[in-house]
């Protein structure tokens, strides 16, 4: 086989689709974001980023960045190791102790990435309890359903977020079947949120096992961050609660927290945490330090809220179509891939505003969109010039105003 031709081929494939991925060179400025530098070649460009997950600015927070620096200069680069052998530095147990008390739960365990804790904690849970059959939201995040076939369990897939399709599902069942029940909170594609009390309902019916992602939620809902779930008064009736790092709180990292013998169950069987080096000191410690004033600061979060509010109301007075829904992510539908990365190009490259093109497989083909996400650090005049700008390209392709593109 000419390899070479192969992989060729297949990209040309995927460039004449108009969903070939070019990754945008910037660079952050300490105190100075969503306002950052692209690189192009040897000449540069000032944008401003609307696409990011630091959805409070907290990669920016001067305490987040004060823990790291002093960590940094305490405990060095790297943690040496994995968990097990050498790597367990005591800023990762506070971390775990933060996470832990966020969500009410007895135990939490870090892991490299969200990704891996969704891979690792499902696909542990589902492989090691004999018989377990899952039930996974249509919609689920990859890393979810990466989980579930990596455990080479019997699973189900449920209607999105449709109770009544999961307790019929489950019905088949007898309760001698152990199940694991596994969903989001906020998706973060349609922005969309789970009827998490109802799904609850139907997993106490039949004794299921409740496995929520919020990675998309904590740190930016609840009274202390604690997501949805903590909004809705729904944390003590979860079995796992997992979340990032990398989102909200700015940093990096992800973790499951849940009872003490189900976290350690993961931990003594989960190759994903097993055989990975632990995050570094560093890292945990500006976690840390950003659970800890997400806690008790509402600031940011009441500041996003009016900022996401702002940008919605001003795309509806110039008749943009975005997706409604009770989130803070605004996805700006467009509805074909060409026409979505030649928007996000000519935005770039005519007035400096970063917004990412989502298409397939992130997204299904005819719902390609931009997806916004207002922040703290956005002021009026960045939203003003976001506004402007979309107005503009929107008119110069003749989308229909006020209508979801198909």
């Amino acid at each position: 086989m000419d390899y070479e031709t192969y992989f060729a081929k297949e990209l040309d494939g995927v460039r004449e689709e108009g969903r070939y991925r070019v990754f945008t060179d910037i660079k952050r400025h300490r105190g100075k974001f969503p306002h950052a530098t692209r690189f192009i070649g040897e000449e540069t460009q000032a944008v401003t980023v609307w696409c990011s997950n630091d959805y409070l600015g907290m990669g920016q927070h001067p305490t987040v960045i004060e823990a790291m620096h002093s960590c940094l200069d305490e405990c060095g680069a790297g943690a040496g190791g994995t968990r097990n052998i050498s790597g367990t530095n005591h800023y990762h147990v506070e971390l775990e102790a933060e996470l832990a008390d966020l969500h009410g739960k007895e135990s939490a365990l870090l892991f490299t990435s969200g990704y891996v804790s969704n891979w690792a904690g499902i696909g542990t849970l589902a492989a090691k309890i004999p018989g377990c059959v899952v039930f996974s939201d249509a919609l689920n995040h990859a890393s979810m359903i990466e989980g579930v076939r990596h455990s080479r369990a019997p699973y189900k897939i449920w209607k999105h977020n449709d109770p009544e399709d999961l307790d019929r599902m489950l019905s088949d069942f007898g309760p001698e079947v152990p199940k694991l029940v596994v969903f989001e909170s906020v998706y973060s594609m349609d922005g969309d949120i789970a009827p998490i009390a109802d799904i609850l309902d139907v997993c106490e019916k039949h004794g299921a096992l409740s496995y929520i992602d919020e990675v998309h939620a904590v740190g930016l809902y609840g009274p202390r961050g604690g997501g949805i779930a903590e909004r809705e008064g729904l944390m003590d009736r979860i079995d796992v609660i997992e979340g990032t790092l990398g989102k909200a709180f700015g940093v990096m990292g992800g973790y499951i927290a849940a009872s003490s013998n189900l976290v350690d169950f993961v931990r003594s069987f989960a190759s994903g945490f097993i055989f990975s080096t632990a995050l570094p000191p560093a890292v945990a410690a500006g976690a840390a330090a950003s659970i800890r004033h997400l806690k008790h600061s509402n600031d940011e979060r009441d500041l996003q809220k009016d900022r996401v509010e702002q940008v919605r109301r001003q795309l509806d007075i110039v008749g943009i179509p975005h997706l409604p829904n009770p989130s803070h992510i605004i996805p700006v539908m467009v509805g074909d891939a060409k026409k979505c990365k030649m928007i996000s190009d000519w935005l770039m490259d005519n007035h400096g505003i970063y917004v990412q093109p989502i298409n397939y497989p992130t997204v299904p083909v005819g719902t390609e969109r931009l997806r916004l996400t207002p922040s703290p650090v956005h002021d009026d005049g960045d939203i003003d010039r976001l506004i402007a700008a979309l107005s503009e390209i929107w008119s110069q392709c003749e989308l229909a105003r006020g209508k979801m593109a198909a």
